[in-house]
């Protein structure tokens, strides 16, 4: 502390014992007792009851000043209550501390990088994931148009088979239909319009051709029958 300094604090401290007595709190605000002591400037009064707090002078309690001792300061005499730190010396040794983390305890850099790596593998696996699903939904197109090709090949057979079947029925139909046609007639042979009839018949002709055969026998037996 300069000697001018010394010199307003111990102005400011006498003004302060004027007021009150030890141990009573101030009457006034620092910043008026400063103006009355010609101190005009709040950041002067600012320290000068600064340097008082420091040796003791004065107390703050609870936002108010009490006074301690109104003994003067001596020149030389040093500081009984030390400054508050600065934020900024806080901050610095965050930040040492920060770049020289304890042994065994991680650092919020360290999480975040192994979040960061946690969430690229992630993101690989739901990328293998969803072309794997794009895969089997493809598999599984391909495989119901092929049970839809089957089902459509299946109707188509069991439609032939059934046509096939009526066209055996009617083949067997008109087949007992000549047979019965030639022994009505009394013949023991079958002529050779019944057996062209039958072979009609057999190879898929028309149901009205192979009717018409027993309706052409009768007339040529009785051709055959009148010459005798």
């Amino acid at each position: 502390m300069n000697q001018e300094s010394l010199e307003r604090a111990n102005a400011f401290l006498a003004a302060v014992a004027a007021r009150v007595r030890p141990g009573e709190f101030l009457d006034a605000a620092p910043a008026e007792i400063a103006r009355e002591i010609g101190i005009g400037e709040p950041l002067v009064a600012a320290r000068a009851v600064r340097a008082l707090l420091a040796r003791r002078r004065l107390e703050a309690q609870d936002g108010r000043y009490r006074l301690l001792d109104a003994t003067p300061i001596q020149p030389g005499e040093k500081e009984q209550v030390p400054r508050p730190r600065r934020a900024r010396a806080k901050v610095r040794r965050a930040a040492v501390r920060r770049e020289a983390p304890a042994e065994g305890r991680p650092t919020y850099s360290q999480i975040g990088r192994e979040a960061v790596d946690r969430l690229v593998e992630l993101g690989r696996e739901v990328a293998t994931l969803r072309a794997s699903l794009r895969a089997a939904k493809d598999e599984a197109r391909e495989a119901r148009e092929a049970r839809d090709e089957a089902e459509r090949r299946a109707r188509m057979l069991a439609e032939r088979v059934r046509e096939l079947e009526g066209r055996a029925e009617m083949a067997e139909t008109n087949l007992r239909t000549l047979l019965a046609a030639a022994k009505g007639a009394g013949r023991d042979r079958v002529g050779d319009t019944e057996m062209e009839a039958i072979l009609s018949v057999l190879k898929g002709a028309e149901a009205h051709r192979a009717a018409s055969a027993p309706g052409e026998e009768p007339h040529a037996a009785e051709g055959s029958a009148d010459p005798s």
